[in-house]
């Protein structure tokens, strides 16, 4: 999981997409990074870090230009210490590229093979990223015989790169001297937007984005979300070309960013975030209703941030107080997308902590989320019962996650999750809960999907049915493998 967004203006855009990427800061941690071009000169800047420790005004005064893009990554593929295989990617040829990527690749040992055996091209880092860069810079190569470049070029190497690349990608290229092309997988697992902007000097701005919140914010209209498999081409004039360039696209969005990874006030693929979690909220409290005594609940408590629509609905759906039992240190990132697992049980009370006139003496129902590692969930319950709690019932707004997450999420391990192998009342004892309830997959698909046109998403985390239809149980132990050495 990373945020990517990508502009063309009118202005200079450094301004403006170092606001998106504070914006985008929640998608990842790990580093960050910008890119404009200025005619056929392209100007970089990339760091370990988060967004606003990674820029100084000196940095910000090269990055010159009225195209751009960024990035802020969550490591899911290479080393997240690897200052190295922070975003963006550039390569010389042909014309200069520079690229940023949202995803994962899962074809990354035959692309690896082919770009060295075949297209005859260095790749200096382990990140699929890299991969993704060299591929399009060889379709670009193959595709273009002079030095004019014009949009029937550029749709035709994305075209030979779908044929090439298996996975999720949400990209964003700067081509110097052209212009800047955004894609997305035949899938449309990770998400892109696009928007624009009519200036006063008649020209049209664009952007496009990770989540829709960058463009309210910096006051541009929707367009659409890009559709799997298309192909977006602004030249640096500020002129748009859109094709659609899979064989047979069909959209299935990845799930976990409507649990989870998303921003409550982002809109994806025309479906409302807050809203989804809202009814996961309701669909939720109908199965608490089943299996929990509803006399044994004086209170339900969200764990902040991103379970709280969800919790406000299961309160008042089952008629019980919704209180607010843990605080949250604001200054403190997200524990899951934290590169470590120690790291991660170190900074659970660093973020959150319990305040016992809440809990003291009461029956709680916890609401969370999801449950991946546990390592959180295992933490807020003892939280709750040092505090004072007299039972706790922890409730996922998320089916169990007990598979791999193989498009772009850091679950690549069977054995990190705390669900896999493990019946629900066993998932209960190892963390330490009274009772443990989870949202229904088909209750979870519902929550997503109702009112839109979507007719199905990635579930895999959750079922073990991967949407590319190229994962097998030889490539997933391969990842683990890679993953543990």
């Amino acid at each position: 999981m990373c945020g990517i967004v990508g502009i063309v203006s009118a202005e200079p855009v450094n301004q403006q997409i170092y606001d998106a990427l504070l914006l985008l800061q929640h998608r990842g941690q790990d580093s960050t990074g910008i890119a404009t071009a200025q005619g056929s000169h392209l100007h970089m800047h990339k760091t370990k870090g988060q967004v606003r420790e990674g820029f100084r005004t000196r940095d910000m005064r090269s990055l010159l230009g009225n195209v751009g893009l960024g990035h802020v990554r969550y490591a899911t593929a290479g080393a997240a210490a690897n200052e190295e295989e922070a975003q963006p990617f550039y390569v010389n040829a042909p014309y200069g590229i520079i690229l940023v990527h949202n995803g994962n690749l899962t074809n990354t040992r035959e692309l690896t093979n082919d770009l060295f055996r075949i297209d005859r091209r260095h790749v200096n880092t382990s990140s699929d990223t890299e991969l993704l860069l060299n591929v399009l810079a060889t379709e670009l190569q193959s595709t273009v015989s002079g030095t004019e470049l014009g949009p029937e070029h550029v749709f035709t190497a994305i075209e030979n790169l779908h044929k090439r690349v298996e996975g999720s990608y949400a990209s964003i290229a700067l081509i110097a001297g052209h212009g800047l092309l955004a894609f997305r997988d035949p899938f449309g697992i990770r998400p892109l937007i696009l928007g624009k902007r009519d200036m006063d000097n008649g020209r049209t701005d664009y952007v496009v984005a990770s989540e829709s919140l960058v463009l309210e914010s910096g006051g541009y209209e929707i367009v659409r979300d890009v559709e799997p498999g298309e192909a977006i081409f602004i030249t640096a004039d500020g002129e748009l070309h859109a094709r659609q360039c899979a064989e047979n696209p069909i959209l299935r969005p990845c799930s976990f960013e409507y649990v989870y990874l998303a921003r409550p006030d982002s809109v994806m693929n025309g479906i409302s975030v807050y809203e989804t979690r809202l009814r996961m909220g309701d669909r939720l409290a109908a199965t608490v209703a089943q299996y929990a005594p509803l006399g044994d609940i004086d209170v339900v408590m969200p764990i902040p941030d991103s379970s709280r629509p969800s919790a406000m609905q299961v309160a008042r759906k089952l008629g019980v107080e919704y209180r607010e039992g843990f605080f949250k240190n604001r200054y403190v990132g997200r524990t899951f997308i934290m590169p470590g697992q120690a790291q991660r049980k170190r900074s659970v009370r660093q973020k959150l902590n319990a305040m016992s006139a809440e809990f003291k003496g009461k029956n709680v129902l916890i609401v969370d989320d999801s449950i991946v590692r546990g390592t959180t969930s295992r933490e807020i319950v003892e939280m709750a019962r040092a505090a004072g709690a007299n039972k706790v019932t922890f409730t996922s707004a998320a089916p169990p996650v007990r598979y791999p997450h193989v498009y772009g999420i850091n679950m690549p391990s069977r054995q990190e999750l705390i669900a896999h192998g493990r019946k629900i009342p066993e998932i209960a004892a190892e963390l330490g809960a009274d009772h443990l309830i989870y949202q229904e997959v088909a209750d979870m698909e519902a929550a997503i999907m109702e009112g839109s046109n979507l007719t199905g998403l990635d579930v895999s985390c959750f079922t073990g049915e991967y949407v590319t239809g190229t994962i097998t149980p030889e490539y997933l132990d391969w990842v683990e493998r890679n993953q543990l050495s």
